[in-house]
This record gives C-alpha cells, sequence and structure tokens, in this order.
C-alpha cells in the first residue's frame, strides 16, 4: 500500500470557537499518527472565518506538540504573501522543535481574494510573479547558502522537505525543474490532473534533495459505516464548497440529509465536478475509489482532505479508511 497522509484545514463550526477546532486538529493528528498515517499538513487561508489554519506555522508547531512520530507541516504556505526570510525562520524553528518531523509546502495563490492584498500591504499579483525566484532564495536559506549574504538563524542547516503544490501545469513545470517533489490539489480543483503529473514526470530534472519523481494527490474522503452515513457527514463540506462558490462562505454547517437532492442543477454539477477526486461511502465503497484513483493517477502518495460538523466523525473517517485499504 502507498504511503496515504492529512489534509486539514482546522474547520471552525457554526456555533463553535477558535479554540475548538485548535483542539480537534490536535486531537485528529494524534488519529492520524496512530493509524499509521504519513504526514498531517495544514493550509494556509485568510479571511474566512470557517477556517482556522492562517497562521499555519503556529498550528503546526501545536500539532507538533500533540504528537510524537508523524510528519507535519504545510499545504501549504503561500509563498507571496510572505517573505522567504521569514518562513526560512519559522520553519527551521519548527525542525529545531521537532527534528526530522516537518514538511514545508509551497503554493502560489494567496488563500485569498483582493482584500488580503490591501491587508498585507502587498502587491500579490506581482508577488506571484517572483515566486519561482523566491522558493530558490528559500531553499538556499535552508541550506545556508554563503553567496547570499545573509543566514536565517535558525533556519540554516534545517532538515525541512519542501513540495511544490499546484492546481495547475505551472507547479508542476517548476517542481519537475528544481528536482522538488510535487503535490496535486485535485480534493477542490481535478481539471489538469492527468496533464500535470504527466508534465512533472516527463520534465523532472533529479536534484541533491530528489533523485526521482515524487507525486502526492489529493482526494477528499468521507468514510463511515454505510454509504448513507458517509453522504450525510460529508455534506458539512459539501455545503461549504458551494458557499464559498456563490460568495457566501461561513463557518462549517451541521449536515444535511439528502443535500445534493436539494440544489439547482448547476450546484449539483459543482459538486459533481469537485468530486472526480473523492472517495464517500462504507468501507469497501472508499476502497473500490481510492483504488481507481491510484490506478489512475499512478501516485506516490495520496493525501486525503475532507472537514466533518461532528470531529469524532473525521476521526473515525480516518480510521475506516486504512482498516479499508488494509482490506
Amino acid at each position: 500500500m502507498i504511503p496515504f497522509s492529512v489534509l486539514d484545514l482546522v474547520p471552525v463550526r457554526e456555533g463553535g470557537t477558535l479554540g475548538e477546532a485548535y483542539a480537534a486538529t490536535a486531537r485528529l493528528a494524534q488519529v492520524a499518527e496512530r493509524q499509521g498515517y504519513r504526514r498531517f499538513w495544514i493550509a494556509e487561508h485568510h479571511t474566512m472565518e470557517g477556517i482556522g489554519g492562517a497562521a499555519a506555522s503556529v498550528v503546526i508547531g501545536h500539532v507538533g506538540h500533540a504528537t510524537s512520530t508523524i510528519r507535519i507541516g504545510s499545504g501549504g504556505i503561500m509563498l507571496p504573501n510572505h517573505n522567504p526570510f521569514v518562513i526560512a525562520e519559522q520553519f527551521g524553528t519548527l525542525d529545531a522543535l521537532f527534528p526530522g518531523r516537518i514538511d514545508l509546502g509551497l503554493g502560489r495563490a494567496p488563500g485569498a481574494g483582493p482584500e488580503l492584498s490591501r491587508a498585507l500591504r502587498k502587491n500579490l499579483h506581482q508577488a506571484s510573479e517572483f515566486f519561482p525566484q523566491d522558493v530558490v532564495e528559500l531553499r538556499a536559506l535552508l541550506d545556508g547558502d554563503p553567496q547570499l549574504g545573509v543566514q536565517a538563524t535558525p533556519g540554516r542547516g534545517a532538515r525541512v522537505e519542501m513540495w511544490m503544490l499546484g492546481s495547475s501545469l505551472f507547479g508542476a513545470d517548476l517542481a519537475a525543474r528544481l528536482g522538488m517533489p510535487y503535490a496535486f490539489a485535485s480534493h477542490f480543483a481535478p481539471d489538469h490532473l492527468d496533464a500535470a503529473l504527466a508534465l512533472y514526470r516527463q520534465r523532472f530534472q533529479p536534484s541533491e534533495w530528489l533523485e526521482k519523481p515524487r507525486a502526492m494527490a489529493a482526494m477528499t474522503v468521507f468514510a463511515a459505516e454505510t454509504d448513507a452515513e458517509a453522504e450525510l457527514i460529508a455534506s458539512s463540506q459539501q455545503q461549504s464548497f458551494v458557499a464559498l462558490r456563490t460568495g457566501r462562505p461561513g463557518k462549517l454547517k451541521p449536515p444535511v440529509a439528502n443535500y445534493r437532492e436539494t440544489l439547482p442543477l448547476q450546484a449539483q454539477s459543482l459538486l459533481a465536478h469537485i468530486g472526480q477526486a473523492s472517495a464517500i461511502g462504507s468501507p469497501a465503497r472508499v476502497r473500490e475509489a481510492i483504488g481507481r484513483f491510484v490506478e489512475r493517477t499512478g501516485a506516490d502518495e495520496i493525501i486525503v482532505s475532507g472537514a466533518t460538523f461532528d470531529p469524532a466523525a473525521r476521526e473515525r473517517s480516518l480510521e475506516l479508511t486504512v482498516e479499508a485499504l488494509a482490506g
């Protein structure tokens, strides 16, 4: 069985608090560790009251103190929002606190709309154009390249595993040229999955950090005792997707029975499109869906996402997913 990992957005429930969300994330990471998942990643999002991972490096530290062996990191840090030197210091600190466990997944999207550019006092469109150079500079800071003329302390010499994230061909090409592992965000943007993985593998250039291509693909996974129960717990995230795409984002809502059937056709089509990289159902159904996806992509690793209103349902989903794959 190929390795499986977990992506968490730190969902904030309707009627819940940020403190509850962070506690739930720590418990979920502990479950993932016990079940043998390889990594537990936090995603950076901003200006969204239903997602608590904006300060991703801080949340990663929180998860690190709750666990002991599972790799922890970002899926990802949106580098245009930041200065590479500051990220080197932050992840150098994390590496010192949790040696040999830190991943640094990097993305090019800002993780929010134009209002973020004003709040950060940055031209994020321009910053995105410098993304390739910033990735190279960040790598050099972690390696302690003397030609930079400045050393990140902490940061220099940190054993941080860097990943390129993406949902288009741009990230795949950059990861290939830089000899980095590559993770595709197919759980919410499946359109270019096959083309991106093919391009990454074709153009990959070995580096001192990676000898051959290593590709990860993301899936939305909700496993429960029955298909009906899985569809029910999945409806909270489905509501969030529809709300986001219609300009009404908010906190994670309680599940709704037969939610899809209540939607207009356009919204049903949206969920069907996003659901191309998903596995929702009983263990048997989840095993079959994941098997088809792995065969299709040839992925070296799968990272699973999926927020539930009741944190215990997500924890159980991770357990059932492992049982399904083992079976």
